[in-house]
């Protein structure tokens, strides 16, 4: 790793990486799980150390006014065992690379199929998430990749100490620990050249805000997959089962508020919305989270015979539907049918997740047919479009593009494939 205070130099990083890349494709699996367990091992040996430094990240955030979702997302307070869990995951999982698919012979005898390989190096620019250290170091070591991290500058101190640790159980499996590199800067020009490090650099995904997308899309010089940002919505259909609907809502909202699948938006069926939207309020409320609601969602609830909970509602204002909330803030609308539905979604989504609550098999075709998201749910949270709830173990970020990698990014989409042709003698005529 690199001290802060001594200059960085990207291109020998690079460099670096580029040969570690080079020697994990010749790791076997059994290599690579090997160092997978001693890294969640050795999480946990040095959960004292770990959580330290994160203390510190998280007394600074405090004292600079960082919002509590934020400060929710720096966290890695009582999450390191479970953290570890997933690395251990990774490793129970099959290995991607060297997997031959569409094999066939062809006429002429010529045997031809595909074959899973690594990307190569995988440039990683994300925020206040010290947990995406350790599941993208995970993931592409699986997967064989080389990996240069950049995080955010609330995470500096955990970042640095996380990867230590990972070094170190890397240097202890014999596996090249160059393979794991991090841009221990606050300077974001060094963001810049990493963006345009396309000799040693093969893909970039970034993981954060808007602004740091546009960023990347901007001034990349490498193949870049975005994604990660979602405004995440649920259409309550008038036949859905509003008892389980109630608790999906919840789950998709209050769960985890801060994350990119959290729910922002209930789209509520109007022959059920006069029903429906009180038992959302009263329900939803108490969990301190308050409302948006357009005027026609706003003239049902303020009719309702509402229990001391009328205030946590206020009326949307014209930008709150293209909002990601990431904090217990729920936007609520009445729509006319599941056409007006389905147009509110691709109007306003993010194309990250979506769900329908109903018991009509025919909407629910039209909608996971129709919305064009990473994820679509039928009678399910939001909360599942992640790697470790799908099986893939972690991931990388959950992609919203539609080439190469869609959803999340686990160990398949940390790999491309190259034509694989065996002859005997074959010559073209």
């Amino acid at each position: 790793m690199i001290n802060e205070q001594t200059a960085i130099n990207l291109t020998h990083m690079g460099t670096l990486a580029k040969a570690a890349a080079r020697e994990l494709a010749r790791a076997t699996t059994e290599q690579k799980n090997r160092a997978l367990l001693a890294i969640a091992d050795a999480l946990l040996a040095n959960e004292d150390a770990i959580l330290a430094e994160n203390a510190l990240d998280l007394e600074d955030g405090r004292a600079n006014g960082l919002s509590p979702a934020l400060l929710d997302r720096m966290s890695l307070q009582k999450r390191l065992p479970s953290i570890a869990a997933d690395v251990r995951s990774v490793a129970a999982l099959p290995d991607p690379v060297g997997h031959e698919f569409d094999v066939r012979t062809l006429d002429n005898g010529l045997r031809v199929s595909r074959r899973r390989t690594p990307i190569g190096v995988i440039g990683v620019i994300y925020e206040a998430r010290p947990n995406v250290t350790v599941d993208v170091a995970a993931l592409t070591l699986k997967s064989s990749n080389a990996v240069i991290l950049r995080g955010g500058k609330e995470i500096r101190r955990s970042n640095v100490a996380l990867l230590h640790v990972l070094r170190n159980a890397m240097n202890s499996e014999g596996l090249p620990a160059d393979a794991m590199q991090y841009i221990d800067s606050t300077d974001r020009q060094y963001i810049t050249e990493l963006l345009r490090l396309h000799e040693y650099v093969d893909l970039i995904i970034p993981r954060g805000g808007a602004a740091l997308h546009k960023l990347c899309r901007e001034n990349s010089t490498i193949p870049v997959i975005t994604g990660g940002i979602g405004i995440c919505h649920a259409f309550v259909d008038e036949s859905a089962d509003l008892d389980k609907a109630l608790p999906i809502i919840d789950n998709g909202r209050t769960q985890r508020p801060s994350v990119c699948n959290s729910l922002d938006t209930v789209l509520v069926h109007q022959n059920v919305a006069a029903q429906f939207l009180p038992r959302i309020v009263e329900h939803l409320a108490p969990k301190g989270v308050t409302f948006r609601a357009e005027p026609r969602a706003k003239a049902l609830l303020d009719s309702a015979a509402l229990n001391g909970v009328r205030e946590t509602i206020q009326d949307a204002g014209p930008e709150d539907f293209d909002t990601e909330w990431m904090a217990l803030i729920l936007g609520l609308k009445v729509v006319d049918n599941l056409d007006e539905a389905i147009d509110h979604i691709q109007q306003h989504s993010m194309n990250h997740s979506d769900s329908i609550l109903t018991r009509d098999t025919a909407n629910a075709e039209r909608f996971l047919n129709e919305v064009d998201s990473s994820a679509v749910m039928l009678n399910a949270s939001t909360r599942f479009n992640d790697g470790g709830q799908l099986g893939l173990g972690a991931e990388v970020a959950v992609s919203t593009q539609k080439l190469h990698a869609r959803g999340p990014m686990a160990l398949e989409e940390l790999t491309t494939y190259k034509w694989v042709v065996i002859g005997d003698g074959h010559v073209r005529t």
